[in-house]
């Protein structure tokens, strides 16, 4: 015969597990209804549009959605990029090495009659074009561990901040997988979704990769010269100025000169800049359109004027320390 006391710790125990059980119910709940993005109203709303609009199977769609991870860890990502984080002084060591160097020096020697051909095809040297592929995966080492779809989903619907750009990038991602026939469930990426060796976005795979070893398919996971055409017809696409400049170091006397932001896109001449007595070097075309920038280093600002086909780099990434360390690997290669 239990005790008072027995009786009132069995009651206790009892009470303590059901509540742990519970709570462990509950949460799984939540986190089932969280994770299954086909029960989502939103998602519902994409799903119809692309049923719709598309061609797309309904039920292809929910399973899929159904299976969508959320990756916080995407969410993290995107929140702090490198470009926004760290300055010049502390961005260009990272991908302006000996290591990458020697890489790309390897990588142009390996491929040197696709770059060749691509750069007669389109314009853009073949050391932008290694430089590129450089800086993006280090030459097809870092591609991204991301599941594609699952970062995607994640940004579209999650990140309202730029859910309406991550959900049109998705749509991309959905129609590139049907024209190019690839599971979605394979495909990997960067956190925010770019792909293969050039790391492009949905959309930029869909307009600008092109078949350059002509097996009929776009592939810039596994086919080197596709990754090559496709950079350099991504370029050409975009104002490739073939025989131009890209960015030369300047000394400014009157620092009230320079516009807040580093403006991307030339929004003066280099007439003049010479003329509020910024110093370069000779041989610059006076009447060619430039962008003063400002670049942080731990030894001091440094002066840059950027010129059109430095606005066509930021066209790949929206960044001027990017445009810069693909400058300054090309000019290494």
């Amino acid at each position: 015969m239990k005790t008072r006391t027995e009786n009132f710790l069995q009651r206790t125990v009892q009470i303590i597990l059901f509540g742990l059980v519970s709570a462990v119910s509950t949460s799984s709940c939540a986190f089932a209804t969280q994770q299954n993005y086909a029960q989502r109203e939103d998602v519902k709303v994409f799903i119809n549009e692309m049923v719709e609009q598309h061609g797309f199977d309904r039920v292809y769609l929910e399973k899929k959605f159904a299976s969508a991870k959320r990756l916080d860890n995407v969410l993290e990502s995107i929140a702090k990029p490198a470009e926004k984080e760290l300055n010049w002084g502390q961005y260009r060591p990272i991908f302006v090495t000996e290591k990458r160097t020697n890489k790309g020096k390897k990588f142009i020697e390996q491929h040197k009659v696709t770059l060749q051909r691509a750069e007669k095809e389109y314009g853009v040297p073949v050391e932008i074009i290694a430089a590129i592929i450089g800086v993006e995966s280090y030459y097809g080492k870092h591609t991204g561990r991301y599941t594609v779809f699952d970062s995607l989903t994640t940004l579209g619907f999650d990140y309202p901040k730029r859910s309406k750009f991550f959900k049109s990038e998705l749509k991309q991602f959905l129609l590139l997988s049907k024209e190019e026939n690839i599971d979605i469930e394979t495909m990997t990426g960067s956190y925010a979704g770019a792909m293969g060796m050039p790391q492009f976005i949905s959309s930029s795979y869909r307009r600008y990769a092109v078949d350059f070893d002509g097996d009929g398919k776009r592939d810039l996971w596994n086919s080197i010269d596709d990754v090559i055409g496709s950079v350099a017809n991504y370029f050409s696409e975009h104002g490739w100025v073939k025989g131009g400049e890209v960015a030369s170091q300047v000394t400014v006397t009157d620092t009230s000169i320079v516009k807040p932001g580093n403006p991307q896109k030339p929004y003066t001449t280099l007439a003049q800049l010479r003329a509020q007595g910024v110093k370069m070097k000779q041989g610059l075309d006076g009447k060619e359109e430039a962008t003063l920038l400002k670049l942080e280093t731990s030894r001091g600002d440094e002066y840059w004027v950027g010129l059109k086909n430095f606005y066509v780099i930021t066209r790949y990434n929206h960044s001027e320390l990017y445009a810069m360390a693909v400058f300054h690997l090309s000019e290494k290669l």
